[in-house]
């Protein structure tokens, strides 16, 4: 052994072990255990299940053959999972550019009020979901809504109509109420990485010639996209997992016809049942394997895909 390896045994060996480390991760293990893993490890195992002559029976893949299979089921299930790409694309074209441009703005060195307007554009995500979706019925509500009176007042009251109860403008209506909510969340993001970019890189592009808008297309975007790509994939995990705006605004039925009927809503009242429906546990199970696994593969893919090629624009 030379003196080297000897010296680092050594300092091994005199080196203390952190339990307190140990002691102080094990709360927060056991509460994320219980109320996260145990219950997914649950669902997973349910959806192999499923009552056959009164007897709980493992039942492999069949109840993803009903789901799949089944006409009723089919329906109800590829409805609802367009729905929800289409709520998540909206998102992804409307909240989150809009989200960019806002902390372009407010990341302006001379730009006044600062604070407020950071304050005011992240003040709806910090409501809950009941009163924003209960705000923006009585505000679109054709009767005694507000909207119909304000677009009035610009001249534009003829554009007005009852988005919400109409089949094929409630998914979109309900799409941009969450994003009105939510979008004080990429706008922080992303305005915490500009302020990032080290003051030097600044300097330089400015010696350079490259100012204002030129400056943050050719300079700033390139080095904000990890943050960009950390707030799509959260985008995707939260749209996929969406269920309380909807169920406020337009109930768990997701009306008008269905229209607004995404994954969230369809597993509430396939597992709990509504109205007349009976809750069907194995089925509402196999909805959520089927949620989990597509977060899954969107998460995958970016981590494994799209992360490893915005690596090399970090610091």
């Amino acid at each position: 052994m030379t003196p080297r390896e000897t010296m680092m045994d050594e300092i091994a060996l005199k080196r203390p072990r952190r339990w307190h480390i140990l002691v102080f991760l094990t709360p927060a293990l056991v509460i994320y255990t219980a109320v996260m893993i145990l219950p997914l490890i649950e669902t997973l195992r349910q959806s192999f299940f499923n009552t056959v002559d009164g007897e709980y029976t493992f039942v492999g893949l069949g109840n993803f053959t009903v789901l799949f299979g089944d006409p009723r089921w089919a329906s109800d299930f590829w409805n609802a999972l367009r729905n929800n790409v289409v709520f998540f694309l909206i998102h992804m074209a409307v909240q989150n550019p809009i989200g960019i441009a806002l902390a372009a703005m407010l990341s302006v060195p001379k730009l006044r009020f600062n604070a407020f307007y950071r304050t005011a554009i992240f003040l709806p995500t910090l409501l809950s979901f009941v009163i924003v979706g209960f705000i923006w019925k009585l505000i679109l509500s054709p009767i005694w809504g507000v909207a119909p009176y304000l677009m009035d007042l610009v001249g534009l009251k003829w554009l007005f109509a009852p988005w919400l109860g109409r089949p094929d403008s409630a998914l979109i209506a309900v799409s941009l109420i969450s994003v009105w909510q939510y979008i004080g969340i990429p706008m922080m993001l992303i305005y915490a990485a500009l302020l990032n970019i080290p003051d030097e890189v600044i300097e330089a592009a400015e010696l350079d010639g490259i100012t204002g808008w030129s400056q943050f297309w050719k300079i700033k975007l390139p080095l904000i996209l990890p943050a960009i790509g950390i707030v799509s994939i959260l985008t995707f995990v939260g749209n996929f997992n969406a269920f309380d705006l909807i169920y406020t605004v337009q109930g768990a039925l997701a009306g008008p016809d269905g229209s607004t009927d995404i994954l969230g809503t369809l597993l509430y009242r396939t597992f709990f049942g509504f109205q007349l429906q009976l809750g069907d546990r194995s089925m509402g199970a196999t909805i959520a394997t089927v949620m989990f696994l597509i977060i899954l593969a969107g998460v995958s893919l970016y981590l494994f895909v799209i992360q490893r090629r915005m690596r090399r624009y970090q610091f």
